[in-house]
């Protein structure tokens, strides 16, 4: 289904696409949202709304308060010199940088539960006018006066034919009006006719609105529930709401990720961070009258990075009290602030993207700081979040959590039955049946911390088999895992495989499954690096820590398989 939104054509309006913003599972519009430029007044906005009508009718709203702000503006430049818009320039640079100096203290001030109720749309239907005229009734509805009859008509015998002819010219006047009458109630019937359809079909349009403005009203209600009793995908998209709700200046990106790991009720949020070339650092603006140009000069350097460092350590700050305060049920109980930046590479002239902060706060040590007191960098220090010690270095740093489950490679899960006698020899069940069941164990391992497995597209004994997602703070990241159901002893070459996988990969970590063992040269090789090797015994023994019970017996394995497994 397409959907559009109407907005005028005017020289000072930029116009973003019309974008959408899913849930978790992107099976549903969580809301709509376009961008808006004021080009002649340095103004920016996202407008946001979870209805295309309701979406319609802020815009509206926007639009025609720009619009008296650009004909303000007309009117002022008219009668402005250069030198009152030098000042001008120069006081809105000071008091936007005042602004962003209390980001954290001007939300201390704000409600930030999500208004329910606002939510469900309220625009009243609009009943358009029926246009059609009715007809008119040109009708002469006038007789021709009898003739005059005179002395002489008599005499001469005109009186007869001065009667006939005024007959005749009666009944031709009384069929015209006839006709007249004829066609007028025709044209009156099709008129009424059209009015009575038109007015229907208005019926029909005020009906479905109406049904359309009940299930938007049903969906918000259900969330609501969701949110209420602790649905993941509920609190997820709640949590963006809370987000998309928050008052920032223009020049801050409402853009950013959230995810819910329900085991530890921790939300992980990845947050853009506007560039440090994104500020107001003009400090001051001279109208030069004879070439009637501006020049401008800018805060010191050591100014403009205490701005930025402020503005990312606020904008971290604000916005774990924002969740933590709008989250009622208190179904979050630590969030992951991950702040962003994207700029461009100096040497390369391309996008980059870095994590330029980290921070992990518990709800009980965040709600009993006091907001409207602290110095933000300290604070965010304080809750031991992680940065460089100056940020408009952009030098980035690693997230303490920042989980990627997107991958084309995953596939669903197979759920293996191994019995319960412990009679299933692992090293002979059918290789994909062994990478399921592995997934399997290391899925009740990482569940304990909050952790997620998902196996990958069968790969016959080659690649990444399973990936492991730990939530864990310390020691969480991405794991990749490789299962090698064999029954010879595994060489160094698998290992040095894995090494470059973990790499390649981005993973903190590569775990190496066998049914058999490993030679002294494979041990070597993943000294001192991030590897993980587990032998035969090492998975039975993770079985067994699961309830799990099954057996290995290579040679009974290569006697069934009547072949030898390449090393």
């Amino acid at each position: 289904m397409q959907v559009r939104v109407e907005l005028p054509d005017l020289p000072f309006l930029k116009v973003g696409q019309l974008s959408a913003r899913y849930n978790a599972s992107g099976t549903r519009i969580l809301s709509f949202f376009i961008e808006l430029t004021h080009t002649t007044a340095n103004r920016h906005k996202i407008v946001s709304a979870p209805e295309i009508d309701l979406l319609q009718h802020k815009l509206d709203l926007l639009v025609k308060q720009w619009t008296d702000l650009h004909e303000a503006q007309q009117r002022k430049a008219t009668l402005t010199t250069g030198k009152a818009r030098a000042e001008e320039i120069t006081l809105d640079a000071s008091a936007l940088r005042d602004r962003l100096r209390n980001l954290l203290r001007d939300t201390l001030r704000v409600d930030d539960a999500v208004r329910w109720d606002d939510l469900k749309p309220k625009v009243p239907f609009q009943r358009s006018r029926f246009t059609a005229s009715a007809p008119n009734k040109h009708i002469d509805e006038w007789l021709p006066a009898p003739p005059k009859i005179g002395f002489l008509d008599t005499l001469f015998g005109r009186k007869k034919q001065k009667l006939e002819s005024h007959d005749a010219r009666v009944r031709k006047v009384n069929l015209d009006n006839q006709k007249g009458q004829e066609a007028f109630a025709t044209a009156l019937a099709a008129y009424e006719s059209q009015r009575k359809e038109w007015e229907q079909a208005q019926d029909r349009l005020a009906a479905a609105h109406a049904i359309n403005q009940a299930e938007a009203a049903a969906r918000v209600d259900a969330l609501r529930h969701g949110w209420e009793v602790g649905d993941a995908a509920a609190i997820t998209e709640h949590a963006g709401m809370v987000l998309d709700a928050s008052d920032y200046p223009g020049l801050i990106p409402k853009d950013f990720d959230v995810s819910f790991e329900p085991g530890r009720h921790l939300l992980v949020v990845d947050y853009q961070l506007p560039a440090p070339s994104a500020l107001p650092i003009t400090k001051s603006t001279k109208f030069i009258a004879s070439s009637g140009e501006f020049t401008e000069t800018e805060i010191p350097k050591a100014e403009q990075a205490a701005l930025y460092d402020t503005v990312c350590y606020q904008v971290a700050l604000r916005t774990l009290h924002e969740l933590f305060e709008a989250d009622t049920p208190r179904n979050i109980n630590a969030i992951c602030f991950n702040g962003l930046v994207r700029s461009i590479n100096p040497a390369t002239g391309q996008e980059t993207e870095a994590t330029l902060l980290s921070v992990m706060a518990d709800r009980s040590r965040f709600e009993a700081l006091n907001l409207d007191a602290v110095e933000p960098k300290a604070c965010f220090k304080s809750l031991h979040g992680v940065s460089a010690s100056s940020l408009a270095g952009l030098a980035p740093v690693p997230p303490l959590i920042r989980l990627d489950k997107k991958d084309d490679r995953f596939v669903e899960s197979m759920e293996i039955d191994l019995g319960e006698t412990g009679g299933v020899n692992l090293a002979s069940m059918p290789w994909e049946d062994f990478e399921h069941l592995v997934r399997q164990i290391f899925e009740k391992e990482f569940s304990q911390r909050g952790g997620d497995v998902k196996i990958t597209r069968a790969s016959a004994d080659g690649g990444v088999d399973a990936v492991a997602f730990d939530s864990d703070p310390i020691s969480g990241g991405k794991i990749v895992i490789q299962a090698k159901r064999y029954t010879r002893t595994v060489d160094v070459s698998a290992v040095r495989d894995l090494y470059g996988t973990t790499q390649a990969e981005g993973a903190i970590k590569g775990i190496l499954v066998t049914t058999a063992d490993y030679g002294p040269d494979a041990y070597r090789f993943a000294e001192g690096k991030p590897i993980t090797l587990l032998s035969g015994a090492n998975l039975l023994h993770l079985m067994e820590k699961h309830g799990m019970r099954a057996r290995i017996d290579l040679v009974e394995a290569r006697k069934e398989m009547k072949l030898v497994d390449r090393p």
